[in-house]
């Protein structure tokens, strides 16, 4: 009996301990992120330029360099394929977006969803308030998958695109996002995610 529990005991001590091994704590799970970001861009032959010198090549990244632009603040990396021939949201202003996009989990190397091929885009309403966006998924398969809450990555591109009608005017962006800026799931596993993502309006209300 005495060596049965002793036995019992010393299995759940090595379970315990495993499990402190296995554990990772938020910031070494950042930190792992990061690798994958870094891992990527090297793989990819993505050239990383700064807001600055994005800003002063008037808001435009080069394609044929493979240029992204690295926004510290959010360490969300962009590259602006096509701006789109419409118009920017105005100040205060309502619309609603068409939108076809691929999602791959950068640190997993799967892609984990999409709808480029699907009879009808996913669907969302936009709004601004001042330099801010806040926008809602009303169908498709982000909204089936994550819900209505758009993730903050998938705006920072408004500030910087025109998306017009029809398909050809619309705008299209490829998107490094960090667990921080993207869906509810990649907040809960701390992982990135990179996107090719078109941007198209219905008319504006």
């Amino acid at each position: 009996m005495k060596k049965s529990f002793f036995m019992t005991l010393l299995a759940l001590c090595a379970v315990a301990f495993c499990s402190c091994e296995d554990y990772e704590t938020y910031a070494e799970q950042k930190e792992k992120e990061k690798r994958h970001i870094n891992d990527f861009i090297r793989e990819q032959g993505i050239k990383v330029i700064d807001r600055e010198t994005f800003i002063a090549n008037d808001s435009t990244t080069d394609v044929e360099k493979n240029e992204f632009v690295l926004f510290e603040d959010k360490g969300v990396y962009m590259q602006i394929v096509r701006k789109g021939e419409g118009r920017m949201m105005e100040e205060g202003e309502r619309g609603v977006f068409l939108t076809r996009y691929i999602e791959y989990n950068i640190a997993s190397g799967d892609t984990i969803s999409g709808n480029l091929y699907a009879s009808i885009p996913d669907k969302f309403t936009c709004e601004r308030d001042g330099d801010t966006f806040s926008a809602s998924f009303t169908q498709g398969y982000m909204y089936g998958i994550y819900g209505s809450v758009v993730p903050a990555g998938w705006l920072l591109p408004f500030s910087y695109i025109t998306p017009g009608r029809p398909n050809d005017k619309a705008a299209k962006v490829r998107l490094i996002v960090p667990h921080s800026e993207a869906t509810s799931t990649a907040a809960q596993f701390v992982y990135p995610t990179y996107y090719e993502i078109t941007y198209m309006p219905e008319p504006f209300n």
